[in-house]
C-alpha cells in the first residue's frame, strides 16, 4: 500500500472488519510483508496494558477453519506489539518459564505447528539447536533480523505471541501463547528484551535473488556420483551441494536412478495416508531460510481439504498446499547405518517445501516399514511409465 506507515492500522482493521482475514493475507492485501503490519503496530504503552488482559489458548492461525470458526477466531478489534531487541539466541534460550506453547514455522506452501515447551537450546558457530522432545528446531540466526512481542484481540480473547522475521519483514518463526501459558514468564521475557527503540515502521531490504543453476553439461557428473555414492551422513549432503555448484533439485534431476526417483506429486497425500494407517513414526521437516522445525513420532489424522492437505493431531499440525508442488522425489543417501530413504517436494521455485523420513536415530538403520512404503511409491510409478 502507499501512504505513510501511521494508516496501516487502519487499513488493517477495515480488513479484519470485512471478516476473516490472517495476518499473513492481510499484510498481502495491503501491499506489505507481515513484518511491516506487525511493525506498524508498535505502541508500548498499548502493548503493556494489552498483557494484563487475559491470553487466548493457541489457535491454528494459518490453516483451513470453518467459516464461523473463522468469524470467531478473528473478529479482532485490537493489535499491539513491542519491538524486540536482536539478541536471538538469548530470548529462545529464556522461553522455557513460558512453559507450553504453540511454535510455527512455515514457507509459501507449508505450515508446521508443534505444541510443547523450549528448551535445551544451544548454539554452535552457525546454528542454533532447541532439542526438547516435541520443539526440534535448527535457528540460523544470521537471517533473523526482526522480532516483536504481539497482543492480538480477537472476540475470543486476547492471544499473545512472539514473531520473528527477515531482512524483507518475511516471517521465520512465531510462538503462541497457550490458554495454560504462563502470562507472567512472557511479560517478563518481553520486557527483559525490549529494544530501546519503540518507534513504529519497519526498515526492510529486497529479497536477494536466487542464484541461477549452472548448466547441466557444467556439472561434473562423474564427481558428483562419487561423492554421493561416497556418503556417511545425511547431513553431509549440503556440503555436497556446495562443493558440486547445485542446487537441491538440479542433484536430484542428474543423480544416479539407484539414488533418486521422480514420482507424481500427489503421492505425498498416499505416503501420509499410508504412514498414519500402518502407524510408521515419521520425521517432518519444514523450514525456510531461516528455521527447520522438525516433527518426530507418529501421526494420526491425515484430512485433505483442496487444495491443503493437512495432518491435525494433537501436537502436531501440519498444512500443506498440494497445488504448490512442483516436483516430488523419493531420495536415497548412504550412510554409516545404511541407506536413509526420504520424500522430498518442491516448489516451482526449487524451494524445498516439506521433507519426510522415517524416523530413526544416529546410529540406527532405517525403519522396513518406511522403506517398504517408499518402494511401492517407486513401483507404482514404474508401472504407470510402462
Amino acid at each position: 500500500m502507499q501512504g505513510p506507515v501511521q494508516t496501516i492500522p487502519q487499513a488493517f482493521s477495515s480488513l479484519k472488519r470485512q471478516g476473516f482475514i490472517r495476518q499473513f493475507d492481510a499484510a498481502q492485501r495491503l501491499n506489505l510483508s507481515e513484518g511491516e503490519l506487525i511493525a506498524a503496530h508498535i505502541n508500548r504503552d498499548v502493548f503493556l496494558h494489552a498483557l494484563s488482559q487475559p491470553d487466548l489458548s493457541a489457535v491454528d492461525v494459518n490453516g483451513p477453519q470453518t467459516k464461523s470458526e473463522c468469524a470467531e477466531t478473528f473478529a479482532a478489534d485490537e493489535l499491539s506489539a513491542l519491538r524486540l531487541r536482536p539478541d536471538w539466541h538469548a530470548l529462545i534460550a529464556s522461553l522455557e518459564p513460558i512453559g507450553e506453547v504453540m511454535a510455527l514455522t512455515r514457507n509459501a506452501s507449508c505450515v508446521h505447528e508443534k505444541i510443547g515447551v523450549y528448551q535445551n537450546a544451544t548454539i554452535t558457530e552457525r546454528v542454533g539447536v532447541v532439542a526438547s522432545g516435541n520443539i526440534d528446531l535448527r535457528a540460523f540466526y544470521s537471517k533473523w533480523a526482526h522480532g516483536f512481542a504481539v497482543s492480538e484481540m480477537t472476540s475470543r480473547g486476547r492471544q499473545h505471541s512472539l514473531q520473528f522475521f527477515d531482512i524483507s519483514g518475511v516471517a521465520i518463526h512465531k510462538i503462541y501463547l497457550r490458554e495454560n501459558s504462563d502470562v507472567k514468564a512472557y511479560q517478563s521475557l518481553a520486557k527483559q528484551f525490549a529494544d530501546d527503540s519503540q518507534q513504529s515502521g519497519l526498515y526492510t531490504e529486497n529479497p536477494v535473488p536466487k542464484s541461477p543453476e549452472q548448466a547441466d553439461q557444467q556439472i561434473d557428473l562423474q564427481a558428483l556420483h562419487q561423492a554421493w555414492a561416497a556418503l556417511r551422513d545425511t547431513h553431509d549432503f549440503f556440503s555436497l551441494l556446495k562443493a558440486h555448484g547445485v542446487s537441491r533439485v538440479q542433484a536430484l534431476r542428474l543423480a544416479q536412478p539407484k539414488f533418486v526417483q521422480q514420482v507424481h506429486c500427489a503421492e505425498v497425500l498416499r505416503v501420509l495416508t499410508a504412514a498414519a494407517a500402518r502407524e510408521i513414526p515419521l520425521m517432518v521437516f519444514v523450514g525456510n531460510h531461516g528455521m527447520l522445525q522438525i516433527h518426530s513420532g507418529p501421526i494420526h489424522k491425515v484430512w485433505y481439504a483442496k487444495p491443503w492437505l493437512n495432518v491435525l493431531d494433537d501436537s502436531f499440525n501440519l498444512h500443506l498446499r498440494m497445488d504448490h508442488i512442483d516436483t516430488a522425489w523419493v531420495v536415497k543417501k548412504p550412510t554409516v547405518d545404511g541407506l536413509v530413504t526420504s520424500f522430498e517436494i518442491f516448489d516451482a521455485q526449487g524451494d524445498a517445501i516439506a521433507m519426510l523420513f522415517g524416523l530413526r536415530k544416529p546410529g540406527q538403520q532405517e525403519l522396513s516399514a518406511w522403506r517398504d512404503l517408499l518402494d511401492e511409491i517407486q513401483e507404482t510409478q514404474q508401472a504407470c511409465a510402462a
